[in-house]
């Protein structure tokens, strides 16, 4: 095998809605390369991109997964991606290391959601792509429908590259730059013929397209395409790499994966025409708060980016980009996240699950260590520079269910098995919340955390249970009220004896503000601690509902002592009793956490997203045009938290994936009395089945 230098890398994420081919595609290329003996099958549960138990299980990608393929003269490693929603933080991962994007589409289905997504997501991370529309065997496939489609929705410089032609029974694909006919066998060989009458008619009906894209990705090239009306094969050979390259132009190429039609065809192009980790030449570090650009270097020092943490039972693998120089089996590097020092005594390249292990990798080539303790995604490690590489920025998960343990005892095994999840998925967030006294997940969707408590039962054996989480209601007072609170015990010897008379009102401090008025020394000072101490635990738990109690004054303005049996914990203790008679006299309130939610929906869906935020008692702050996304729609609305646990799902399925929002809890509000009145009785009710 040729040594792989730089030039010769291709890294190519695999994106587009679930189901359209990404994996299949990684599966055909590497088959035809002979990197796998089989042609593995997604319906067999044998494809080498989804190894885990649960991707089997389950039918399609749940993580990101490595094909490295040998063609030619060039390592196409290959990054497939989940096409689910709830997995989207493996794209993320995979977009920044990637170099250029593929975007497959089912060629019966077209332009489907997760088209429109890998497109936006892609143009954001300024990446090249490529449209394959895959299953053109499907005898309700539509080349042209789908074609036209591309074209309108992403525009003109969508272009034609490999086209499907059907004559009967029979399918060939036309190839317009060299403008030949491709018939590919059962093992994906093609038989090149010159082009029949019926055709040469397709292809003059597509390649006006392919040469006004191709002529536009120069200006001198613009200039001879008007003065001739044709593109010779050199020029257009030279323009695809450059369209490609610099994003001018995005091709469409087609086939059936399964079949291995049109895989050898998209390879070839990928080894001529694709960019590699130098084609811009630059990579962005963190600058202060922002980011700047440094020129790569293939023979620098030596820098890596970790992208993705894999833990399983077994331990830790952490994948990494080489962003500069070359990493060698005898280097040690910094984290320059932590300052730990890393060595590097076995590296490995991956294919799904499979390690090969290498002496060296070039700059722009991607690997694998295990057992860097240290070391996590989105670190930098470097021979000597303190750098560090931009950070993923992960979607936010928004999906919060409260986790519990399915038999007692089993608290430490959930820690411990979320902990491993926790480093192998940015997109799930663990908290132990004290108000609630709830463990909670939070994940991308209802799918995202059924996969965790899958993962937890098989890798970790711990078996867990998810219900809807307790929303952190607090209590507070509009009112006014003047109790007095006397705590009298006499039990043979030294009694208790504490009295004060506390004034009680709504305070500007979240906590407690506590004040003093006391004349004449009715209440010695030395007990006011205690009686603050008193209240401000007595405010752990509501009159209403038990939730904690904010905004609360409280002025001792009066009381008695007795000079040997009053102390501490008597004054502590009345000051209790002052509280649970003054709270109910002075107007106590619920309130309820509230937000700030901005939704992102295709102008088409605003109506119905209005009416939805209306029934959750949400009111809507105003609209705006995205300022990215043409034809679609800001809408910035307020909307009580408890409200929103299920939003991800009824957003997604509202707008069929295509809207997303973020959410902020800025303040809390007064419950309004018919659901304060559930919210009472339901906080009773569990505080009864607690007892």
């Amino acid at each position: 095998m040729a040594e792989i230098t730089t030039s010769g890398i291709r890294n190519i994420i695999l994106m587009g809605h679930g189901g359209s081919g990404k994996t299949s595609l990684a599966e055909a290329a590497l088959f035809l390369s002979k990197g796998t003996d089989r042609l593995g099958r997604i319906t067999d549960g044998n494809t080498a991109c989804d190894y885990d138990p649960e991707e089997k299980k389950r039918g399609f990608s749940l993580n990101l997964s490595l094909a490295p393929v040998m063609w030619k003269d060039c390592k196409i490693n290959f990054i497939d991606t989940p096409g689910f929603l709830d997995f989207q933080g493996d794209v993320y991962s995979g977009l920044r290391v990637a170099d250029s994007a593929i975007i497959t589409l089912d060629g019966k289905a077209g332009i489907e959601v997760g088209t429109e997504l890998a497109w936006d997501r892609a143009s954001e991370a300024g990446l090249p792509r490529v449209f394959f529309i895959n299953k053109c065997d499907d005898p309700e496939a539509n080349f042209d429908r789908v074609f036209t489609s591309l074209q309108e929705q992403f525009g003109a410089e969508v272009c034609p590259i490999l086209v499907p032609h059907k004559d009967g029974g029979k399918l060939s694909f036309i190839n317009l730059i060299e403008m030949k006919s491709y018939v590919f066998d059962a093992k994906g060989a093609r038989t090149e013929n010159a082009l029949n009458a019926a055709e040469q008619a397709v292809a003059d009906q597509y390649k006006e397209a392919l040469n006004e894209a191709l002529a536009a990705t120069s200006e001198e090239l613009m200039e001879k395409y008007f003065e001739e009306g044709e593109i010779s094969h050199e020029d257009a050979v030279e323009a695809l790499h450059h369209g490609i390259v610099d994003g001018s132009i995005v091709p469409v190429f087609s086939g059936s994966v399964t079949n291995l039609w049109g895989v050898t065809y998209l390879l070839d192009t990928i080894c001529t025409s694709f960019p590699t980790p130098l084609s811009t030449g630059k990579e962005k570090i963190i600058d202060g708060d922002g980011v700047k650009e440094v020129d790569v270097d293939p023979n620098g020092e030596c820098r890596i980016f970790v992208f993705k943490s894999i833990s399983d039972s077994f331990g830790k693998q952490t994948l990494f980009k080489v962003m500069n120089g070359t990493l060698t089996n005898d280097l040690s590097l910094v984290n320059r996240s932590t300052g730990a020092v890393e060595k590097f005594g076995h590296i490995y390249t991956l294919r799904g699950n499979k390690q090969t292990e290498v002496t060296s990798l070039c700059c722009g080539d991607i690997g694998m260590i295990t057992k860097l303790v240290n070391t996590n995604t989105c670190d930098t490690l470097t021979q000597s520079t303190d750098v560090s590489y931009e950070k993923i920025s992960f979607p936010h998960p928004y999906y919060t269910m409260a986790i519990l343990p399915a038999a007692k005892g089993d608290e430490d095994k959930i820690s411990t098995g979320l902990a491993r999840l926790l480093e192998e998925d940015p997109t799930l967030v663990y908290e132990n919340n004290p108000e609630t006294k709830q463990m909670t997940i939070s994940g991308l969707g209802d799918m995202h955390l059924a996969v965790v408590v899958s993962r937890m039962k098989d890798r970790y054996k711990t078996s867990v249970l998810l219900e809807t989480p307790r929303v952190p209601y607090r209590e507070t007072i509009k009112g006014n009220s003047d109790v007095q609170g006397r705590h009298k015990k006499q039990s043979g010897g030294s009694g208790q004896f504490g009295d004060v008379k506390i004034r009680f009102s709504h305070g500007e401090a979240d906590g407690l503000t506590f004040i003093t008025s006391v004349v004449g020394g009715t209440v010695p000072k030395n007990f006011y601690p205690a009686v603050e101490k008193g209240l401000q635990e007595a405010m752990q738990k509501g009159v209403l509902a038990g939730y904690p109690v904010v905004n609360l004054q409280a002025d001792l303005y009066d009381g008695s002592y007795h000079p040997v049996d009053s102390n501490e914990i008597s004054f502590k203790l009345a000051a209790r009793l002052a509280y649970k008679a003054g709270l109910p006299q002075a107007k106590p309130i619920l309130l309820e956490p509230v937000g700030t939610l901005k939704v992102c929906v295709p102008e088409s869906l605003v109506g119905d997203v209005m009416g939805d935020l209306n029934k959750r008692r949400g009111s809507v702050l105003g609209m705006n045009p995205h300022e990215r996304k043409s034809g679609y729609t800001v809408i910035e609305a307020s909307v009580p938290k408890a409200e929103m646990l299920n939003y991800v799902i009824d957003l997604r399925a509202m707008s069929q994936g295509r809207g997303s929002f973020e959410f902020a809890v800025d303040r809390y509000e007064e419950v309004p009395g018919a659901v304060a009145q559930k919210v009472i009785a339901d906080a009773k009710a569990n505080m009864e089945e607690e007892e």
